[in-house]
């Protein structure tokens, strides 16, 4: 029999769990933060209390009614899926928020496990979780992996592509696609989406690559996002 301190006890471990890891989301700026994390796994803390122990509010319908403690844990995970889906954006070549919406899954399940009596289980993948956020972020920045971005120009239409493939070759940047568009002026804007190989702290030299585009004759101007 579960007593009604301990029910208590899971939902403010279960705060205390989803706060510790939105503070982390909400140093880095990020729109899911500290209160969004607390009320994720608080509410699965209390709606995986009501499913594994609503028979208790009514002892004696034990005898013929059968409760399924998985279906509303199930629901719930459902659930998270429409509320991390809001804090992932597209910008331009990049995804973000896919961390978050990740932590927000994550603390989903610890709430269900101390929902549940899994002390141990949900403090192990809370000590995950925040290492995965705190350690491995800072061992990512030298690790190295390519930088996605679009490189738009400016210039005549008559600029050679193979002028600009050079550059971007020095540079160790890979194309992935291109677009053109022609206003009829002899001017035309070039997108190229440029993937930087093994660039370590996540940085590829831009600047400079700006700088080396802009220097080629006839071009009128270089944005990199």
């Amino acid at each position: 029999m579960v007593s009604s301190e301990e029910f208590l006890f899971r939902l403010v471990l279960g705060a205390v769990f989803g706060g510790l890891v939105g503070v982390e989301r909400q140093m880095h700026g990020r729109p899911a933060g500290f209160r969004t994390h607390i009320l994720v796994c608080t509410a699965s803390v209390l709606l995986m209390e009501i499913s594994a122990y609503s028979h208790l509010v009514n002892p004696q319908d034990a005898s013929y009614v059968r409760v399924d403690p998985g279906r509303i844990a199930a629901g719930a995970i459902t659930g998270m899926g429409f509320l991390g889906a809001g804090v992932i954006i597209k910008l331009g070549a990049s995804v973000q928020g896919l961390t978050t919406a990740a932590s927000l899954w994550m603390v989903s399940a610890i709430g269900l496990a101390t929902g549940v009596g899994l002390y141990a289980e949900s403090s192990v993948a809370f000590v995950v979780t925040v290492f995965s956020l705190l350690v491995l972020r800072a061992a990512e920045r030298y690790t190295p992996h390519d930088v996605v971005k679009t490189v738009r120009i400016t210039a005549r239409c008559d600029l050679s592509e193979e002028r600009i493939y050079t550059i971007l070759d020095h540079h160790r940047g890979r194309v992935l696609g291109i677009d053109f568009d022609s206003d009829g002026s002899g001017e035309c804007v070039q997108a190229y989406r440029v993937a930087f190989r093994g660039r370590r702290a996540g940085r590829p030299p831009l600047k400079e690559v700006v700088m080396d585009l802009t220097a080629l004759e006839g071009v009128k101007s270089v944005s990199l996002r």
